[in-house]
């Protein structure tokens, strides 16, 4: 096997990654923005809340701009097409993400009722609202996305945002993947809290995680009689980043199990995303969140390996012209590129891990609501 199609397959992996850390980092923060007015029944409860997640939810958002980032850079195509498809939704996540931060700095500026009781709520749209987005984009690209390409390479999108945005499947992805971050959020705020955010935070997670485990059943299911995309000709992994001429590709109905029929040993990947889910609930139940945060970290490595394995290799197919879908074999960058990438990718990544992992050991214990409620630098 040539290096060049040695890379591309790394980089699929290595997206997949950082996409896994982005899912579990920044949507456990996105889980406790969700259930803050819930978990929290007085302004004391809230503001503890927030300052469980206070020392790490911005560092967090390294993940949203490595998984960025790793795309622009490990797959321009990808990057280019996806990010124009999609653009009134990034509008929409970028939106709600920017009001998060303002939210955190000014939510305890001021003490009246209805100035903090405004930005509960933006928290619980900017917390549910992205994490919504994110799983509801991977059921889009599951389902082939519309566009094509002129013979100058000219992007053209033929369907309007509300049609890919609001179709069922897309909105069952959604909901699946905010129950995730309900449950790893809620998680959270068991490990850093004290009844009786505690006892709310556990009802939510077992919740979150149990209803996740249901709609990654159902989803299974639906994805088997789904139409997916396969290829009819032969295929030259090695081939240039250009998507006009590549192998010809058919819709066939239950494509994406196409890799689990080849190779039976990945149907670990979704054992793993209902062990991880199931596994977490009982954890959570047996008040140990510590290993049912651990458990919500495998299940979101379940549930996307299990959708990168069944799409492997196409990464967005195209609904309107399937032979220009686009490929971990024909959107990625040049040899050249990926091998750089691949040498920054390796040294900083495990330099990120370990300064979140040592941020969160600095910052461990419990938050009282008692010493959070009289100190004006808190959130």
């Amino acid at each position: 096997m040539e290096l060049y199609v040695v890379l591309k397959v790394i980089w699929a992996v290595l997206l997949g990654v950082l996409l896994t850390g982005l899912a579990v980092m920044v949507g456990m923060d996105m889980g406790v923005g969700t259930l803050l007015r819930f978990v929290g029944k007085t302004d004391g409860e809230r503001r503890a809340a927030l300052n469980m997640i206070g020392p790490h939810w911005d560092g967090n958002q390294v993940w949203f701009i490595l998984g960025g980032g790793a795309i622009f850079a490990a797959f321009p195509t990808l990057y280019a097409t996806s990010f124009s498809v999609f653009y009134v939704v990034m509008i929409l996540l970028l939106f709600s993400m920017i009001m998060r931060p303002v939210a955190f700095e000014y939510r305890s500026k001021a003490e009246g009722t209805k100035w903090r009781g405004t930005w509960d709520w933006v928290f619980l749209i900017s917390g549910a609202v992205p994490m919504i987005v994110y799983g509801a984009a991977f059921g889009n690209v599951m389902e082939g996305v519309g566009y094509h390409y002129s013979w100058t390479g000219q992007y053209f999108q033929d369907e309007s945002f509300l049609s890919y945005l609001l179709n069922p499947f897309a909105v069952m992805c959604g909901v699946l993947s905010l129950s995730l971050a309900i449950a790893q959020g809620g998680t959270m705020l068991m490990m850093r809290g004290e009844e009786p955010i505690y006892g709310r935070a556990r009802k939510a997670a077992i919740g979150g995680a149990i209803v996740a485990a249901v709609l990654f059943a159902v989803g299974g299911v639906w994805v088997a009689h789904l139409n997916g995309y396969a290829f009819t000709s032969a295929v030259d992994p090695n081939m240039p980043a250009n998507p006009l001429n590549g192998p010809t590709v058919a819709v066939q109905a239950g494509a994406w199990m196409n890799n689990y029929h080849s190779y039976p040993i990945l149907w670990v990947l979704p054992v793993l995303g209902f062990v991880g889910m199931l596994g977490g609930a009982l954890m959570n139940a047996a008040r140990k969140p510590v290993v049912a945060w651990w458990c919500g970290a495998v299940a979101w490595i379940g549930v996307i390996f299990t959708v990168g394995t069944s799409m492997f290799p196409f990464l967005m197919p195209s609904s309107t012209n399937p032979d220009q879908s686009l490929t971990v074999w024909n959107a990625s960058g040049s040899e050249y590129n990926l091998s750089w990438m691949l040498l920054f990718a390796l040294v900083f990544t495990p330099v990120i891990i370990a300064y979140t992992s040592w941020c969160f050991y600095v910052m461990r214990g419990k938050v009282k609501v008692d010493s959070i409620t009289p100190d004006s630098h808190s959130y």
